[in-house]
């Protein structure tokens, strides 16, 4: 196999159809050895984003990202199709496995995926463009000037001249690789910015295979796992002398997810390091033999790891105890008055405090939250004595791997992982220790094995949201100008507190301040993680401060966002006023603010995240002693938006999936059990609970994309938080709100 030029992110191999294959490496590094490295036509190269352009001309594109609803299956190949000029019809689009050699972000997380991908995709689809202009200019013996492409047809005008794009693929196989090859114009688009179907759409609703749970291999196992009931606790020992007589059962033993003293990596999160493992034919044979399984527990001694967190190294401290959330809120509560690190001071604080006419101060808590994805947790592997293939949903499937060829001493090049579309992800699939467990389990029985967790297996073991407190404080002078601001958050185990964001840069005197407590409940992101409580505090703090400011709360923060942009106070303001004053005024056009706030029960909000900005408001109703959401108004900058209702889903799931956090959810610990095993005691929300309405509007402008997937979900807590105090004359300052309505 010939060695392919870095720089040469595009090339050809002769397919023996008759078609022809355009390969490029959508997140390729440019680095070159040559300035116009050129393609060895009939050599195959082993990558894996590519264009296939068949002799009939239908033009197949790899997605390279996991699709876990997010819709990027859909919108980065129509990046791609749109600077190559094809007809979208003409496009098939294929789910790439995962390749670590020739891609640097294929995972999810962060809303990244089109904000990272936006100009390599644009470019790899333009200069696959160029060279089929340059073979046939070469063929007709014309100035390249001259081609013109439409719906994936070359034009030369002038001789009336027109080729479809398969028929000259393999001459443009011989094409010098062009470097910066010009884009598109915005104003040219065709693909981009025009409502496409979800891909994957007939496959979902005519329940064809696409999730991990759906994967079956001939001769394969099933496992399950048993972990401890309760943080805090670890294996002693085993009795499965019961269990192994039972029909269809090939073996019980422990595993051990990580070896002792591994150095974990940033999504190498784990609860239990060890659980039992139970393999038998059948899962419903599995799953009976876990139910007389006995096993015996016993509290574990505290403990530090050591973690590579994307090179900053650090070391976690992880108590020992039984722990409850009474302590948990106790912990939290008398942090209030204790020592914090200052993240941010502008200005003298102290001072512009004493000499505040009307100051005000509040708390807010917000739960442990389980993800609760609707296909519970799952992979398949089969592992040999070299060789690895796995399969699953996932979202960080390059940095699992590779603590999994750490684990199970095969090197990268000789496992292979197909990624299947994720049913719910949310940040848990993030932290695929489950992956590494089948391929324990499959290295084993010496035999492919498909790893399926129970509902209760995926509540109770952890990588949970943290649970979370913040003080907020206020000073407003005679004029009601916001002249002093305080923060002081933190959480278990971790804090939330974004210190550079709104309404830091619009306060002269501003301190930001953060705290933790150690715990053994693990967590990790969440969507849109930390800000999703961060928002609901900050932005229902605000709506006070207004009040008190005796000031309407849009016009209150416009204010703000005004100075912000005018005058900013300090150099490290995450966030542009601008934009995000341009969302505050869209929604308050479009949701008719000016009138409506004096007749129906509305509340607003905010919140800047993942490059992007989002407005909501709520209009609401109390009937029988609860929220009936008539309304939510949304406002959207988040640039460019690649494909319309991809992003009005986005929006939709990230505003029913918030109401439903604020109302229902919370995970609460009694002796370290997780108290809510299923969706009977986890409330989520239901389909008669959701908005009537939802009117979703996104801001018109050229600037490249930004996240989608995130940023409508953290501003929507405190907008009905807001709304209910409309309604019920009641604040809310600890979710989940049905606990106080």
């Amino acid at each position: 196999m010939e060695k392919l030029n870095r720089r040469s992110f595009l090339q050809s191999a002769a397919l023996s159809s008759g078609g022809f294959m355009l390969s490029f490496s959508y997140f390729s590094s440019f680095a070159s050895t040559g300035d116009n490295a050129k393609v060895a036509p009939g050599t195959q190269h082993e990558i894996n984003g590519f264009v296939k352009i068949t002799s009939d001309n239908i033009i197949q594109i790899m997605s390279p990202n996991p699709e876990g609803g997010q819709g990027v299956k859909t919108s980065m190949p129509m990046i791609v199709a749109e600077e190559l000029d094809v007809d979208w019809k003409q496009v098939q689009v294929i789910q790439a496995d995962l390749d670590t050699k020739h891609f640097t972000r294929q995972y999810i997380g962060g809303s990244q995926a089109i904000h990272q991908g936006w100009m390599p995709l644009r470019q790899a689809g333009a200069t696959a463009r160029r060279m089929l202009m340059k073979a046939a200019a070469k063929q007709w013996q014309v100035p390249v000037e001259e081609i013109s492409t439409s719906l994936g047809v070359l034009h030369h005008k002038k001789s009336g001249k027109s080729a479809k794009y398969g028929d000259l693929a393999s001459l443009a196989a011989q094409i010098n690789v062009p470097q910066n090859t010009p884009l598109k114009s915005v104003k040219d688009f065709s693909i981009i910015g025009k409502s496409k179907q979800n891909v994957d759409l007939k496959k979902i609703v005519t329940g064809q295979p696409l999730y991990g749970i759906d994967t079956q291999v001939k001769g394969m196992l099933h496992a399950m796992i048993v972990h401890p009931p309760a943080f805090g606790l670890e294996l002693k020992s085993i009795n499965d002398s019961e269990a192994r007589k039972m029909r269809g059962i090939k073996d019980i033993f422990p595993i051990k997810v990580f070896n002792d003293g591994y150095e974990k990596s940033f999504f190498d999160t784990i609860s239990f390091n060890q659980v039992v493992a139970i393999v038998g034919n059948s899962t419903w044979e599995v799953l009976q033999a876990k139910k007389v399984l006995q096993v015996e527990w016993q509290e574990i001694k505290s403990y530090t790891q050591n973690r590579n967190m994307l090179g900053r190294k650090t070391v976690e401290n992880i108590p020992a105890g039984l722990e409850n959330t009474s302590q948990h809120v106790a912990q939290m509560s008398a942090k209030k008055e204790s020592f914090a690190t200052v993240r941010r001071k502008d200005g003298d604080v102290e001072a512009a405090f004493k000499q505040a006419a009307k100051i005000i101060e509040k708390t807010y808590y917000g739960p442990y939250l389980a993800h609760n994805c609707m296909e519970p947790m799952n992979f398949f592997a089969d592992v040999k004595a070299d060789s690895a293939s796995l399969a699953g949903p996932i979202q960080k499937p390059e940095l699992t791997e590779q603590s999994l060829s750490a684990r199970i001493g095969i090197p990268l090049d000789k496992i292979n992982i197909k990624m299947t579309r994720l049913g719910g992800g949310f940040g848990k699939r993030s932290y695929a220790h489950w992956m590494i467990e089948a391929a324990l389990i499959s290295q084993k029985v010496q035999a492919p094995v498909k790893l399926q967790y129970t509902r209760e297996d995926d509540m109770t073991s952890g990588v949970y949201r943290s649970t979370y407190s913040a003080t907020y404080k206020a000073g407003l002078d005679a004029q009601n100008n916001l002249i002093a601001f305080h923060v002081k958050a933190g959480g278990i185990p971790e804090s939330p507190l974004y210190p550079n964001r709104f309404p830091a840069g619009a306060v002269d005197h501003y301190l930001a301040e953060e705290w933790t407590i150690d715990s053994n409940i693990t967590v990790g992101s969440f969507r849109a993680p930390r800000s999703n409580f961060m928002a609901a505090a900050e932005q229902s703090f605000l709506d006070e401060v207004a009040e008190l400011a005796g000031k309407d709360p849009i016009d209150f923060r416009l204010e703000l966002l005004k100075r912000a942009a005018e005058k900013p106070v300090g150099k490290n303001n995450e966030y542009e006023p601008e934009r995000y004053a341009g969302v505050l005024k869209l929604v308050q056009e479009k949701s008719n603010w000016k009138n409506i706030k004096s007749t129906k029960k509305v509340g607003v909000s905010a919140y800047f995240c993942h490059d992007s900005y989002a407005a909501n408001v709520i209009e609401l109703d109390m009937k029988d002693g609860m929220p009936v959401i008539e309304k939510v108004h949304c406002a959207i900058d988040c640039g460019i938006v690649i494909n319309p209702t991809g992003a009005r889903n986005m929006v939709e799931g990230g505003v029913i999936d918030g109401i439903g956090s604020a109302l229902f959810g919370k995970m609460t610990l009694e002796q370290g059990v997780p108290q809510h095993k299923n969706f009977d005691t986890y409330r989520m929300i239901r389909m008669n609970e959701a908005p009537k309405t939802m009117n979703i509007h996104f801001v018109k402008n050229e600037i490249d994309p930004s996240g989608m997937g995130e940023p409508a979900y953290p501003p929507i807590f405190a907008a009905l938080a807001n709304a209910l105090y409309k309604a019920t004359g009641k604040r809310h300052y600890a979710q989940p709100f049905i606990d106080n309505l």
